[in-house]
């Protein structure tokens, strides 16, 4: 009998309105776990072939719960969208916290999977184990948080858990994700697209399903245990001033040695400010690009009059309540209220560091108004911020450098800082209407409509616009951002996650970071990248199981001992590190079989220091990035050329079928 899973999937046949369900069988879960494990399995068996279109009938969108979700493990609330990104061309996935992954347990399934295109919109409604696809058309053109009400009201249940896209979605903007949970957004890789390209508006999930768990008790004494450690210092947090953080950051900057980011500092920075803590920090050592990462933070976004209007305790001045998603103990989120004679915002959620700093940071917009607002607005429209925040600062660099006049702006005087023009502009992506629909798909897309040498300005890996920590700060994110098979993502591997995640609790293989060493200036290929390998495949397998990043770096949560408790296997940390590791496979092997080559993800020169920055914490620092992908592929043993999974590997992983199409 399943346990900590509930042993079936939905499928959905738009086209033909046809719902079923799928038995799956216990070793599916021992290979791939649940989340996008599972899913992306699912998905490789039932894909017709390779080549497909991704806004078109064949390409598949899968909801899956992590496969820890609902069993009382800590940080286990995730839930994951995947599918074919229309961004990139390959493998596209991104996760959400909130409480909709709890959800889609309860209802019984382990995935709900969509494939062709309704004639008419519509949204899934799963109730009393009962699934039917319901007409949407009213809703159309409903921004994606007032549709949660509105999907509610029509099915007279005020309890059903509704994830949903706006208006970004619906007009099929490459860079739109999935809202749930009135402004929590599953926000790479374009999945929002995908949703509006099938014209399904929303799935509405109730259920009263119960998951059983192997071992309860194991679970609640794991729980005990971690937290006393994970209490110990919450009061620390009377100590982290939001003026100490900045000047830590300018420290953290210029001295030659870096110490050891601890997981128990992190924790009660995120537990005081949620992620946004960093945003003044972040600007001065380094860590934010700025100025569409031609800047330098100290001198083009300077602490007294910018840096320091957007940081973590300005925000905090605006919340008024914290909120956890399902099964967390942190609470990084916020609901804030924020009134001037612009903007009357009421109960919305509080910005995060990613969309600081692409709204501000990279923008030089330092106005904090301006960033309650548009956050609200690309939570309505359900953008991604980040996304939308690179596309304004290459839209300005643009403009800056005379390849955007006047007359192509629809007027708006595109400068550095100038908030007015840089929410008009994000209003005009979110509507695509005149410069608007140029930049709604990314800067990749952008620069090939617009020309005239703005490619250069276009700051990416593979069509997906890079996250807002500077490789050139931290190498593993460089690495992340052109060697993962979703490229320019800050979510799977660094060299500050390494520090975090205390990977040799986990692997053998994994050296201890040392609390004290000498700044990385240039990069260790023989420690540094085969230790982003291990993180790499132990992410796959925490993603899989629903397990949010942030408490991944909290201490040391005991993963792999809640998979155990929930469904009785009795795996070692190494079988789950291969778990990881096969998860990582396919999905690369999905990118392989699209026709993705390693060329195809290449990051954008100025994010390796092509040319060097000339001053700032940064300074003079050039990746060789080109030899730590090939150390990475090496590692992994994929081809460099093709980036294809070798076939030993691949039948080592129990992936023969993967290989049997690779390879036929």
């Amino acid at each position: 009998m399943a346990k900590g899973y509930t042993g079936k999937v939905l499928w959905v046949d738009l086209t033909n309105r046809k719902v079923e369900e799928q038995a799956v069988e216990e070793d599916h879960y021992k290979k791939f776990l649940g989340g996008y494990g599972l899913g992306a399995k699912m998905i490789w068996d039932r894909q017709s072939g390779s080549g497909i279109d991704a806004l078109g009938p064949d390409n598949i969108l899968g909801f899956t719960p992590g496969l820890l979700t609902g069993t009382n493990a800590l940080f286990s609330g995730r839930y994951m969208v995947m599918g074919k990104s229309p961004l990139t061309g390959g493998w596209g996935d991104a996760n959400s916290g909130g409480y909709l992954s709890i959800e889609i347990k309860k209802c019984g399934y382990d995935g709900i999977f969509f494939s062709g295109i309704s004639e008419d919109p519509v949204y899934l409604s799963v109730r009393d184990g009962k699934a039917e696809l319901k007409s949407a058309q009213a809703h159309w053109g409903t921004d994606a948080i007032a549709v949660e009400d509105a999907i509610r009201a029509e099915l007279g249940d005020a309890k059903a858990k509704v994830a949903a896209i706006g208006g970004a979605g619906e007009k099929l903007s490459l860079i739109s994700g999935i809202v749930n949970d009135r402004g929590r957004i599953a926000a790479r890789s374009g999945l929002g697209a995908v949703m509006g390209s099938k014209r399904l508006k929303a799935i509405a999930l109730n259920g009263s399903g119960k998951i059983d768990i192997a071992d309860k008790k194991r679970i609640l004494a794991l729980n005990k245990e971690y937290l006393v450690k994970f209490n110990k210092t919450e009061k620390l947090d009377r100590y982290l001033s939001g003026k100490l953080l900045p000047r830590v950051g300018r420290l953290l900057g210029i001295s030659p040695v870096q110490t050891k980011m601890d997981a128990f500092l992190w924790r009660e920075l995120v537990r005081k400010f949620g992620t946004g803590g960093i945003t003044a920090m972040s600007s001065e050592s380094g860590d934010s690009p700025v100025k569409n990462w031609g800047g330098v933070g100290y001198r083009d976004f300077p602490l007294g009059t910018h840096s320091s209007r957007i940081s973590g305790d300005r925000v905090l001045d605006f919340e008024k309540k914290k909120y956890n998603c399902q099964a967390c103990p942190l609470g990084c989120g916020g609901i804030v209220d924020y009134k001037d004679d612009r903007y009357d915002i009421r109960d919305g959620h509080k910005p995060e560091y990613e969309t600081t700093c692409a709204l501000g940071t990279l923008c030089l917009n330092n106005d904090l108004g301006s960033l309650f607002y548009l956050n609200e607005e690309c939570n309505k429209a359900g953008i991604d911020t980040i996304s939308t925040g690179s596309v304004a600062a290459f839209a300005i660099e643009c403009y800056e450098n005379g390849i955007l006049t006047n007359t192509d702006t629809d007027g708006l005087e595109l400068t550095w800082g100038n908030t007015v023009a840089i929410v008009a502009l994000v209003e005009k992506i979110i509507a695509r209407e005149g410069i608007g629909d140029v930049l709604a798909d990314g800067v990749k897309v952008a620069a090939r409509k617009i020309g005239g040498g703005s490619e250069r300005f276009a700051i990416h890996a593979g069509g997906q616009e890079v996250a807002m920590h500077d490789s050139r700060f931290d190498p593993g994110f460089g690495l992340a951002y052109q060697a993962e098979p979703t490229p320019g993502r800050h979510t799977i591997a660094s060299h500050t996650y390494i520090e975090l995640m205390d990977l040799d609790r986990i692997s053998p293989e994994a050296q201890k970071v040392a609390a004290v060493f000498k700044k990385l200036r240039s990069q260790d290929y023989r420690a540094k990248v085969p230790l982003q390998v291990i993180q790499s495949n132990y992410v796959q397998a925490c993603n899989s199981l629903g397990m949010c990043i942030f408490g991944l770096q909290t201490g040391p949560i005991p993963v792999f001992e809640y998979a155990n408790a929930a469904t009785g296997w009795h795996l070692s940390n190494t079988e789950y590190l291969e778990i990881g590791e096969r998860i990582e496979n396919i999905r690369q092997a999905y990118n392989v079989r699209e026709g993705i080559k390693p060329t195809d993800m290449k990051l954008a020169e100025r994010a390796v220091g092509r040319p060097p920055l000339t001053e700032g914490p940064n300074k003079g620092i050039t990746l060789d990035i080109e030899k730590m992908v090939e150390v990475f592929y090496q590692a992994h043993d994929w081809d460099i050329e093709s980036g294809r999974p070798s076939k030993a590997r691949l039948e080592s992983l129990g992936l023969n079928e993967v290989a049997d199409v690779l390879y036929d």
